[in-house]
Order: C-alpha cells, then sequence, then structure tokens
C-alpha cells in the first residue's frame, strides 16, 4: 500500500494520535511513511526452505519460515500496525546479498530497519549478528555485551521476538548451562537443525553439557574457549582439557581466549 501524505496531513495526524479518534494503527503508518515509505514482502528460495522477507528502503524489517503469504502478512501487521505489500520477488541485489549471508560469504551486505524496536531489543539484535557462523554464545555473553550484565531473561525475551530470524542469527545464543535452549524460529529441533547446517555439533554440545563441560582449553597453550569457538576447534583430542567455570580454568593456569573472550562474560 502507497502512502502519500501531505505536511498538512501529517500535522493533523500527529495531533490525533493522543485522543481516543486515533486508531492503534495510525502511529506506525505516520512513521512508516515518514521513514521511505511501504513494507513489502516476497519469498525467496535458500538453503534452508522458502522464506518470507519484508523489507523497507531502509533494509530487512522480517523474515520467517513455514507460513503462507497471508499468515506472514498478518503476523506483520499485527507485530507492526502495518500491513505489507506483496511484490513478486525480492529486488535482485537484496537475494544475492541475504543468500550470501545465510551461506556466511564476508562479502553479504545485508541492511537491516530495526525500527519499531526499543533500544534495548536492537542492541541485543545487533550483538548477536556478531556471533560468527558455526559458533555459538550464551545468553550471558550478550547480556555483557550490551553492559547489561544482570539482564540475562530480558536478552532471551527479546531474542524470541526477534523478527528476523535465520539473517539476525538468535539461533547461535544458547542456555549459559551448554544446553541449546528454545528458538523462536520453530523450537529446539529447528535450532539444531540450523547450527547443524551453519556446521555446529549440537549433539556434542548437548553431551558436554551433560558433563559439565561450559569450555575447552588446550593444554598445550594454557588458552580456554567456549568449545565453538574457532581456537577451540583446533584443539586436538589428546590435548583438551574441559571445565565448567573460567574460574577453574584459571585456577590451572588458563588464560581467556581474546576471540570469545570467556573470562569476561562468563557469569
Amino acid at each position: 500500500m502507497n502512502i502519500a501524505i501531505t505536511d498538512d496531513a501529517l500535522v493533523s495526524a500527529l495531533e490525533d494520535i493522543g485522543s481516543v479518534r486515533a486508531p492503534s494503527t495510525l502511529l506506525p503508518r505516520v512513521l512508516d511513511a515518514v521513514r521511505g515509505g511501504e513494507v513489502r514482502f516476497a519469498s525467496v528460495a535458500t538453503e534452508i526452505g522458502d522464506m518470507w522477507i519484508a523489507w523497507s528502503a531502509r533494509g530487512v524489517r522480517a523474515a520467517m519460515r513455514f507460513v503462507s503469504a497471508e499468515e506472514f502478512a498478518q503476523w506483520y501487521a499485527s507485530r507492526f500496525g502495518v500491513v505489507p505489500v506483496r511484490a513478486a520477488a525480492l529486488p535482485d541485489a537484496l537475494r544475492r546479498n541475504v543468500l550470501a549471508l545465510l551461506a556466511g560469504e564476508s562479502r553479504a551486505s545485508v541492511e537491516f530497519d530495526l525500527g519499531g524496536l526499543r533500544p534495548f531489543e536492537r542492541d541485543v539484535l545487533q550483538t548477536a549478528l556478531r556471533i560468527p557462523r558455526g559458533e555459538v554464545r550464551p545468553y550471558n555473553w550478550v547480556a555483557r555485551r550490551i553492559g547489561r550484565p544482570l539482564a540475562v531473561r530480558a536478552v532471551g525475551t527479546a531474542l524470541a521476538h526477534n523478527p528476523i530470524p535465520y539473517l539476525i542469527p538468535c539461533h547461535r545464543v544458547v542456555r549459559a548451562d551448554g544446553h541449546i535452549g528454545n528458538y523462536g524460529g520453530g523450537g529446539p529441533t529447528q535450532k539444531r537443525a540450523i547450527l547443524g547446517w551453519e556446521g555446529v555439533d549440537a549433539a556434542e554440545l548437548e553431551r558436554l553439557a551433560r558433563r559439565g563441560i561450559r569450555f575447552l582449553g588446550s593444554d598445550t597453550t594454557h588458552i580456554f574457549c567456549y568449545p565453538t569457538c574457532r581456537n577451540a576447534r583446533r584443539i586436538t583430542p589428546q590435548h583438551r582439557v574441559g571445565f565448567s567455570t573460567p574460574a577453574d580454568a584459571e585456577r590451572a593456569g588458563y588464560r581467556a581466549c581474546k576471540v570469545c573472550t570467556p573470562a569476561a562474560i562468563a557469569a
């Protein structure tokens, strides 16, 4: 739906926002008009199945699988107060970049439009974007990275309501005890499947978690990491040492990896 709005109409609409005459969807529609026009959506075939993508002039706003076009549009309208317009296909450049991002290619350049989210939610999602493909981090890693170390539960809630799963990788955030945990993009089964597609051995992570091992160290370098860190994956089995806490590792004379920074952020 194209929205054309004059300055006078905008002023009138804004004056009505605080009154009972303004519908609940008025403010989102006005803001979308000011910010760059309509939101469109289309389906794209990916290696993990068909995915609906919604985007604005500023970037991708939402992603979802396992639903029809009608269900996706209804969900988007319920979440953001704006009905998206169905398009025949994603723009070519956006489609190429979405596929490149999913494949973990360094050339991928996808812009995200996080308008409509609270600053805390944006901080959480932008931090999740920093987790490398094929690696996972615990919720408390995210909480400490955004300067809110006690907000672990709120971090989990923000990730559970991530409107752009798969592309903003909330599936790469796991429980502090090492277990995979839940997933807003399809539950634990889908979380394991997507992590496996990215090269994470979710079953091994669960095995380590059941043994109480949350960190792996090398007895040659005396550095400890999260198990999926690229440095941890280079440790050969005969030189691998497991630890339950950073304090255990430090007492044994190990220091924290500077790539995955376990000591700085582990609870």
